[in-house]
């Protein structure tokens, strides 16, 4: 089965421009530096997922003319992932639904703790989401919604736990620092891997991969064609293209890849 996956937003959580018109070392005239936080649809004919509902989430489904979906995962609770999940009230309106969220139990807490609005019925506002929680025993195995498959695997971002997810061909890691061999081993087969660089040339970084992590990484994984995301102000798409060696791109806002399922 045939799918499709949408990065909708590729930055680090200042976004590009950074607030004041800063572009850092970017090109302003390069419209594929500027870029949204975080956000990702995962597609098929039937079935719609969005993972991650960032500070620009409403402006990225406007773009895209969505109506609505079928559930949203979550790759952890840092606000760059998280911030647009009020907007998940109009598709609850729309749709007469509630909205089915999937994260980890740190997510899926962080969450319940800081929105217990959109979880719970109130006198006027009705609850707008049901939380299913990937629990460690999940990783590495196989879920579906509709007619997608996906298996989440677990990442360290340094001060929190993050979840990827593997679509068929394709990993997505955002927001990641390092990953097990569990987690390897999950996306070993993958043809594209959407992975986190945030890092770019700080190899001490404590929260992103630095790019030679993903290097390192990619030689057990063994996906030919290796997209970097988590693309900050200091992260030029030219200047990665001319860096970057053959079989990885810097990814950017819009970028459409096919998945087989």
């Amino acid at each position: 089965m045939k799918g499709e996956f949408i990065i909708m937003g590729c930055s680090v959580s200042s976004g590009v421009p950074a607030i004041g018109n800063d572009w850092g070392v970017c090109d302003p005239n390069e419209p594929k530096n500027r870029r949204d936080r975080p956000c990702a649809i995962m597609r098929t004919e039937q079935t719609t997922l969005i993972i991650d509902t960032g500070p620009d989430f409403r402006s990225q489904l406007t773009k895209m003319d969505m109506q609505q979906f079928d559930a949203a995962l979550y790759t952890h609770a840092h606000s760059d992932h998280i911030m647009g999940i009020d907007e998940l009230r109009i598709i609850r309106h729309r749709t007469g639904e509630l909205i089915d969220i999937y994260g980890n139990r740190q997510t899926i807490d962080t969450l319940e703790k800081r929105f217990d609005y959109m979880f719970i019925d109130q006198e006027i506002y009705k609850k707008v989401l049901k939380s299913h929680t990937i629990e460690e025993t999940d990783f590495g195995k196989p879920a579906t919604i509709g007619d997608i498959t996906f298996t989440p695997f677990y990442q360290d971002h340094g001060d929190c736990d993050c979840v990827g997810y593997r679509f068929g061909n394709i990993g997505y890691s955002a927001d990641m620092w390092k990953l097990p061999q569990a987690s390897i081993d999950t996306l070993k087969g993958i043809d594209i891997w959407i992975a986190d660089g945030a890092g770019h040339h700080m190899e001490d970084h404590p929260t992103h991969a630095p790019l030679s992590r993903l290097y390192e990484l990619n030689r057990e994984i063994g996906a030919s064609k290796v997209f970097v995301t988590g693309l900050s102000k200091f992260m030029d798409h030219q200047a990665l293209v001319d860096e970057l060696p053959e079989g990885f791109e810097p990814s950017y806002d819009g970028l459409s890849v096919p998945v087989t399922l």
